[in-house]
This record gives C-alpha cells, structure tokens and sequence, in this order.
C-alpha cells in the first residue's frame, strides 16, 4: 500500500509522516517514510538542484523532467520493491505535486504531465493520499521560522521564495484535484494545532484500513 502526503510549504507533512508511521506500526504492519525530490542517492543530487533557491530561473519543463527523472529512480530502487516485499510505503510528496506544480501552477500542459506520470509511474499509484490544506500565509509563516530556527536547510528554499500568488494557485490546485478523486484524497485541516491535525489523519486512516480489512 502506498500513501502520500501533499500540501503546500509549511503544511507539516514531515511532521505528521512520522505519526502515521508510528500509527501503522502499532497495529503491525512493516512500513517505511520516503519523500520527493531525495529519497535516492541520485534523488538527492536532484533534490539540491530543484530546491536551490539560486536556481530561480529554471524552466518550468526542465523543473518537470527533473521531478521525473528522480520520480523514475525513487521508484525502481525503493518504493517498488518496498511494495512488492509487502510493505506499507509512506511518501512525503509524489506525482500529485508535479500535476500541481508544474501543471495548475507553472502552466505546463496537463495531458503532456499525464502521459508523463504513466511513463514513470508504470502502475505504481497512491492508495490514499491527504492533503494537508492551510492558508498559504499561515503554511509560509511556519516554514520560514523553521528555516530561520535552523530545523530547515536555507539551501531548500526555492518555492518558499515565490510570491504569495503562486503559493495560493498550488493550494487551489491540490484542492481541484480532491474534488476531482474523492475516494482517493483526504483533505485536513492543517491550520489548527498539530495534535488535531494528527487526531483526524488518524481517524481517516483507520477507516481506510477498515475498508481495506487491514
């Protein structure tokens, strides 16, 4: 099984990740935390190009094969044999982000992304994703005091360096996908505090592995 986490910066996937992990364990299953860009080696070597905030002006396709080019070896070499050996995979971010991203937000065209996701994903698709929904003041606000507090690397701030416009097009994004696939997105409040946020993602999860008699 294979669940993702999206949101905008500032949101608390990376937080939150760690508990849902620790939820599934609990219960017995064998999982593992991954994220994208940087959940391989190579995926590092790209995570520092596409988050260096010296890199503004990347083009918007080049932005896209990058995340493809890292989505390809993320696959092959951890979340594929992850799921193939029966692990639960839980992932900080995946092809969602580039449909947002690049797609709603950037302008590139969405069946070119499409066509691209079904050449890298070969199948391998998200059984449950949440989307950590905030306003993009409040989502920013937090990651800025995480970068300035040290807890986050100033060399990764590429996207928190855009205008609060771009920002607010990712949210709606993310949002227009939830309304497009109900039965696979979750959206959570993410603007309340930190122990809520985790009580409802805990609550849907479990529904989820009801339904899926897990």
């Amino acid at each position: 099984m294979l669940i993702t986490l999206e949101g905008i910066e500032g949101s608390g996937k990376t937080t939150q990740i760690n508990y849902i992990a620790a939820h599934l364990k609990d219960l017995g299953h064998e999982c593992v935390i991954t994220k994208e860009p940087g959940g391989t080696v190579i995926g590092g070597k790209i995570r520092s190009i596409l988050l260096d905030p010296e890199n503004k002006s990347i083009d918007p396709l080049a932005e896209l094969l990058l995340y493809a080019a890292d989505r390809v070896q993320h696959i092959k070499e951890f979340i594929a044999p992850a799921l193939e050996s029966g692990k639960i995979v839980i992932c900080d971010r995946f092809c969602d982000s580039t449909t947002v991203y690049q797609g709603f937000t950037r302008g590139v065209d969405i069946d070119l992304i499409h066509q691209l996701n079904k050449l890298v994903l070969k199948g391998v698709e998200p059984d449950i994703t949440f989307i950590l929904d905030l306003p993009p003041e409040l989502g920013l606000e937090r990651a800025w005091n995480q970068i300035n507090n040290g807890s986050r690397s100033v060399m990764e701030t590429r996207f928190e360096k855009e205008k609060l416009c771009f920002h607010e097009n990712v949210r709606k994004g993310y949002l227009k996908l939830a309304k497009k696939e109900p039965d696979r997105f979750v959206v959570i409040d993410a603007s309340v505090e930190e122990a809520l946020v985790r009580e409802a993602i805990i609550g849907k999860l479990k529904e989820f592995l009801i339904l899926r008699k897990m």
